[in-house]
């Protein structure tokens, strides 16, 4: 995967993805991360990799300061369609490369995005940068079986699947270790398709 590649993709994909991701099982586990999360007013909540701003539309946006990027024009563009009038900062930007200062957010989401970016390990350290002292990032996504192999039907279909835009065979638990300074793991939930998908959610202390 790269960041090329998945732009041509997400143009492609942008016009059908609510139907896949923001319907059936990818809602109803999208409410069940966001039900226990307790945002105000007063925080500062960045979203990377919004996309069409599917979980934008189940929280009480209008009163929170909230900033959301993503690296698709076309995904953006759905969710400045959706949002219009609201007071969403929208910007096309890199997870893997963002132009925010260190400690800016009170909450990180970060949704179906560190299974998409070509470099995982460049996106979750910038994420844990522009993050403040004690906050939080929530995670949404895939990854391989903890301290597990992928099955073989799994390795066959990942080369497939990855030319797709998305990589099914990520570990987080490696993630984690190469980026274990100052984080600390409050939350592992698996959400749905046995485990594969999982909330996490990371708080960052000294």
């Amino acid at each position: 995967m790269n960041n090329s590649w998945n732009k041509f993709i997400y143009k492609i994909g942008s016009p059908i993805y609510d139907k896949f991701f923001n319907s059936g099982n990818f809602l109803i586990a999208r409410k069940q991360i966001f039900q226990s999360i307790p945002f105000n007013s007063k925080q500062k909540i960045l979203f990377v990799g919004v996309g069409t701003g599917a979980d934008l539309e189940l929280i009480n946006y209008s009163d929170l300061d909230i900033t959301a990027i993503d690296y698709s024009p076309d995904m953006l563009g759905k969710a400045k369609t959706k949002f219009k009038g609201s007071r969403i900062k929208f910007l096309e930007m890199d997870a893997q490369n963002m132009i925010f200062e260190e400690e800016t957010f009170d909450y990180v989401v970060a949704s179906l995005i560190l299974s998409v970016v070509p470099d995982a390990n460049k996106c979750f350290q910038e994420i844990s940068r522009v993050l403040k002292h004690n906050g939080k990032v929530i995670i949404f996504d895939k990854f391989a079986p903890k301290n597990k192999k992928l099955s073989l039907p799994k390795l066959l279909l990942r080369p497939i699947i990855s030319a797709l835009g998305t990589d099914i065979g990520r570990s987080f638990e490696e993630l984690v270790q190469k980026n274990n300074k100052h984080l600390k793991i409050e939350e592992e939930t698996p959400i749905m398709m046995n485990g594969m998908y999982r909330k996490i959610i990371i708080a960052k202390i000294y």
